[in-house]
């Protein structure tokens, strides 16, 4: 067997191929080992292989998916989906997931570790669980849950937010959830993201900044807040805004220009219309609008002394038009 041909023809539609089937078909571990060494698959994890054009398409998120996909077919229905695993097969965003396993949750008992498997356990009730592709998954609610104990803080919002804004779960759900979960493993971090959990968060950067935000004790601003034009009759939205102190934060993420680029627009093009957007809202309303990137993250105490000192100026210049000056 040298050829791509058998291979191929083995692998399911998303490119994965288990061991025991394989032996069902005729193709023992020699064959698959030969296929492995001549890059036609790639070996997963024990028993599960995929195919290599596949799997070098694949992005960190979906080479987990894909993990996970040939996982839960190894066992029965008395586990579910998880954790990280269960925020990504749900689609949520990999930011902050530690993807090198896939996380199990055994329904009845607990399972041996093994290679790229981590398996869990405790309570699930019925409304913890959902049906997905012919397995249980843990609901997006819980798997937020979950995901803040073993991944943290902002890895944790990052799923809430991208959830809430989904419409895949409201913010009661998790706040019940969390409620009954006061003596997990790293709970405690959960309160942090009950409070700034916000449906109109659109993005991984957004919620990065309101983190920043609240860690660095700077007040709390208004998401998503609509700033209407007269002339033009537009309504310009910005990802955060201090009405009070006339402050204005927008995060510069390339996500943002490609999630928003017109058919036929160049990322150029884009960049150019965002340009005269902020413009024109400076135009508009005489606030300071302070853009945020992905390295402005990385240094949270300088981007919050920037913010910090706009809010101080615009405090003293309200001041300052209150009493005439």
């Amino acid at each position: 067997m040298n050829t791509l041909e058998p291979a191929v023809h083995a692998c399911d539609k998303d490119g994965l191929l288990l061991r025991r089937n394989a032996v069902a078909m005729g193709i023992d571990d020699k064959a698959l080992a030969r296929l492995v060494r001549a890059k036609f698959l790639v070996r997963l994890r024990q028993g599960i292989y995929c195919d290599r054009s596949v799997f070098i398409a694949a992005d960190e998120r979906e080479r987990h998916r894909l993990l996970c996909a040939g996982v839960i077919h190894l066992y029965d229905s008395h586990v579910a989906l998880s954790h990280a695993s269960a925020c990504i097969v749900q689609g949520g965003p990999a930011y902050g997931l530690d993807l090198r396993a896939v996380h199990l949750t055994h329904l009845k008992g607990g399972g041996r570790q093994r290679s790229r498997i981590r398996h869990h356990t405790g309570e699930c009730r019925v409304g913890d669980l959902r049906r997905l592709d012919g397995h249980w998954v843990t609901t997006p609610a819980r798997s937020v849950a979950d995901t803040v104990c073993t991944d943290g803080v902002v890895a944790g919002l990052v799923q809430a937010n991208h959830f809430l804004h989904c419409r895949l779960m409201v913010k009661d759900e998790l706040a019940e959830t969390i409620a009954r979960s006061s003596n997990w493993p790293g709970s405690l971090r959960q309160h942090p993201v009950l409070l700034l959990a916000d449906e109109r968060i659109e993005s991984v950067g957004e919620s990065r900044t309101s983190h920043l935000v609240f860690s660095q004790g700077l007040p709390m601003p208004e998401p998503q807040f609509e700033i209407f034009d007269p002339f033009s009759g537009t309504t310009y939205r910005v990802d955060f805004a201090w009405p009070e102190h006339r402050v204005i934060v927008e995060f510069d993420g390339m996500e943002k220009y490609h999630r928003y680029r017109r058919p036929g627009e160049t990322i150029e093009q884009a960049v150019m219309r965002e340009k005269a957007r902020e413009d024109r809202i400076r135009e508009l309303t005489g606030w300071t609008v302070i853009r945020i990137t992905w390295r402005d993250l990385s240094f949270p105490e300088h981007t919050a002394q920037r913010i910090r000192a706009a809010l101080n100026r615009g405090s003293l210049g309200t001041l300052g038009r209150a009493a005439g000056l």
